[in-house]
């Protein structure tokens, strides 16, 4: 039986980045640059305000310096968006906004609070801006400059950058269609809710929480519905997977009388890599390739399945895209509570992690840890890590602590 470690590496080891595909600038963010984008153009184009006021000579308010006063004539206003009419003078000022072409003559702007905000003349009372408040031209890039490398995820700030130089698409690595299929004689999906009312059926929550997680994680879910416990009808379903990047099933892959999933697969062709990981929950987790395309095949329970898809399918999803940084943060944890195993293997326990007025942070578990206990999964924003060589870990002690959102960002406060 593989450790979890060992058990990403072997999947992972298989795994290629899709091809490039040519996207519109504003379908990319989140995407991944599959090449380097250069610099089209130079920006700014021309040095300019970076703030309201009025572009002087440095040469004409020396006297300023020494605490003196001077009246300047206002002789144009340049806007953002317009241009001087003509070089500035000597004793001659220009008011200026922010954003606008610098005159040519002026080397400094000073702020309209130093002024008396003269329309015709202006008096420059304070020469804290000399040589100040101008944007140079070419300060924040120069054509041919390198503006985002290839493997760079496309976050709103690298959107404004590309847009500034007039890129309207870029090459990104495609998304992984991912096939999805659950397996259960007792599952239906909510169109058959009725059933379930009765007492005879319970919803297939897998396929709702694996297309989901499959969507956060960038890919485009193919939903292939519900095999039933029976080799034919799960082939069936294999055979609806063709033109996938990944093949996802649940349930089946366990050693059960009816868990046909890894006999059906090697039917077809695949080639099993594994099927057992040393952790809980989701210890059967089978890979293999049907047809060069990636399968996992994981646990039916819940939160099993979920749990899986964050240590193994996650990454395998972030490779294929052309991330680098295939998984999630962990953290350091205080616990909040004692913590007991009974297996021998890796747990992955559904926590709650806060921070605490001194900025570290404390986990305390969700509740019932059941791989059957979708509420308690519901609750979590982590996952505790309990090594095997821990079966009581005391209130008190550090673990780590896999992060599954940003809620400790999103809740911390802002300070300057």
């Amino acid at each position: 039986m593989l450790s979890v470690t060992e058990a990403s590496e072997r999947i992972l080891a298989e795994i290629r980045t899709l091809p490039a595909e040519e996207i519109p600038l504003r379908q990319s963010l989140g995407r991944v640059l599959a090449s380097d984008v250069v610099a089209t153009v130079t920006m700014p184009p021309w040095s300019n305000s970076s703030m309201d006021g009025y572009a002087v000579r440095s040469a004409d308010i020396t006297s300023v310096m020494t605490g003196s006063a001077v009246k300047l004539r206002v002789v144009a206003t340049v806007a953002a968006g317009g241009f001087a009419p003509r070089a500035l003078k000597r004793g001659e000022a220009m008011r200026i906004m922010t954003g606008a072409p610098i005159p040519k003559g002026a080397d400094s702007v000073i702020r309209k609070e130093d002024t008396d905000e003269g329309a015709d003349r202006v008096e420059i009372r304070d020469a804290r801006d000399v040589w100040k408040n101008i944007r140079d031209a070419g300060e924040d890039y120069q054509r041919g400059d390198l503006l985002a490398r290839r493997g760079t995820p496309v976050r709103p700030a690298v959107v404004g950058v590309l847009a500034s130089s007039g890129i309207r698409s870029v090459p990104v690595f495609r998304r992984p269609r991912v096939a999805i299929i659950s397996s259960g004689n007792e599952l239906v999906d909510l169109d058959d809710f009725d059933d379930v009312v009765a007492g005879r059926r319970i919803v297939s929550t897998n396929s709702y929480t694996l297309e989901a997680l499959t969507r956060v994680a960038g890919g485009v879910p193919k939903d292939l519905g519900i095999a039933k416990d029976t080799k034919a009808s799960l082939k069936r379903k294999l055979d609806g997977a063709a033109g996938s990047d990944l093949i996802l099933t649940s349930a089946g892959v366990s050693v059960g009388d009816l868990d046909h999933t890894r006999d059906v697969f090697a039917e077809l062709g695949g080639s099993q890599k594994f099927w057992k990981v040393k952790m809980r929950p989701g210890a059967p987790l089978a890979f293999g390739l049907l047809k060069d395309v990636p399968w996992l095949g994981l646990s039916g329970n819940p939160v099993s399945a979920m749990v899986s898809f964050e240590l193994f399918v996650r990454p395998v999803l972030r490779k294929m895209q052309g991330h680098t940084a295939l998984f999630r943060r962990t953290v350091s944890v205080t616990l909040e509570e004692e913590v007991k195993i009974g297996a021998k293997l890796t747990h992955f326990l559904r926590a709650c992690v806060t921070r605490q007025e001194d900025g570290t942070l404390s986990a305390r578990l969700t509740g019932n840890q059941s791989s059957g206990a979708l509420t308690s999964m519901a609750k979590a924003n982590a996952l505790l890590i309990v090594p095997e060589a821990n079966s009581v870990t005391p209130k008190g002690a550090q673990l780590k602590a896999l992060m599954l959102d940003h809620s400790l960002d999103e809740t911390s406060a802002f300070a300057l």
